[in-house]
Parts: C-alpha cells; sequence; structure tokens
C-alpha cells in the first residue's frame, strides 16, 4: 500500500533523480493511480508467482522543452521509466509500478492510436481487404486490440517477433 508519505518521497527521488540529469525548470506531480478493472482481474489469483499488490504510481512531469525526455516514438519515455521504477523500488524498499508521463504525451498517444485504428478498421471494412500497422511495442498494440474489440466488423491480429511485431485488422 502507497502511504501519502511514500508519495513525498517518491516526488524527492524524481526530483533529484530528474535534477542529476541536468533538467531545471519541471514540476512533478505523483499520484497513486486508481485501480482498473483489468489489475483487479489479477489480483486474487491463487498462482502465487502473480504478486498480489498492484501498487502503482503516476508521475506527471511537466517541462518546457519535453521532446529529450520523450525520444523518438516515446522510447526514451519508456526507458526513463524503466529507470525510475528500480531506482524507486530499491530506494524505497517497496515494490510497485511507476508509469511517468511527460506533458500529457501518453495520453495524447493513447487518442492518436485509437483513432488510427478506428480509421484503419473503416478502411479495411470499406476495401475488404487486410490492414497492416506499422511494428510497435506490447503497450502500443494492446491499446489497439482493446480499442477494436467492440467493433463486430473486424479482428486484430499480432505478427511478427521482437521488434518488428505488428497488428494487422482483417475484415470479417
Amino acid at each position: 500500500m502507497i502511504e501519502p508519505q511514500d508519495l513525498e518521497n517518491i516526488q524527492g527521488l524524481v526530483q533529484e533523480f530528474l535534477t542529476y540529469m541536468v533538467i531545471s525548470d519541471f514540476t512533478i506531480q505523483v499520484t497513486v493511480s486508481p485501480e482498473k478493472e483489468d489489475d483487479l482481474k489479477f489480483k486474487d489469483l491463487p498462482n502465487q508467482d502473480v504478486p498480489r499488490s498492484t501498487d502503482s504510481v503516476d508521475v506527471a512531469v511537466t517541462l518546457p522543452e519535453p521532446q529529450f525526455l520523450i525520444g523518438e516514438n516515446g522510447k526514451t519515455l519508456l526507458d526513463v521509466q524503466r529507470v525510475l521504477r528500480i531506482m524507486l523500488n530499491k530506494k524505497m524498499g517497496k515494490m510497485f509500478y511507476v508509469k511517468v508521463d511527460i506533458n500529457g504525451y501518453r495520453a495524447k498517444k493513447i487518442e492518436y492510436l485509437k483513432k488510427m485504428a478506428n480509421e484503419l478498421a473503416d478502411q479495411a471494412v470499406t476495401a475488404h481487404e487486410s490492414k497492416a500497422l506499422p511494428p510497435m511495442s506490447s503497450y502500443e498494440r494492446r491499446i489497439i486490440h482493446a480499442e477494436l474489440a467492440q467493433r463486430q466488423d473486424v479482428r486484430t491480429q499480432s505478427q511478427g517477433e521482437g521488434f518488428d511485431r505488428s497488428v494487422t485488422i482483417v475484415p470479417k
């Protein structure tokens, strides 16, 4: 369980991390992530290897020049998130997920992916042919699959291996 004091400690550690990266003029907001329905599915599984805690912390950073921390297609952002998660878990002695967002990039990216998925699904249905999306991360593929799962006129499938894995939208 993440306590209010933990949030203050996390904020201080993130501030220290960014300062060591020679970043100035930023603001940080740390909050406990609300539990989502998907998180609840895994909470009480009998398998001992599955963590029972789904504590998750959202770290929102705002700064004037965010691109160098976001990187191409958010790759640097994912690396920053990974490093912060490892560092925070070690320093705090607790295991929890850390989701980092910089200048609202994640929300914009999710909206973009959903819009692209629906536009390509419409094209697939109209043209009666499959549409392949470019290779993307598992997180991005999951967003595409979830968005199009509601539709009755298309289905999605992942293809490829590793960094070349992508989603294909197939009309029914």
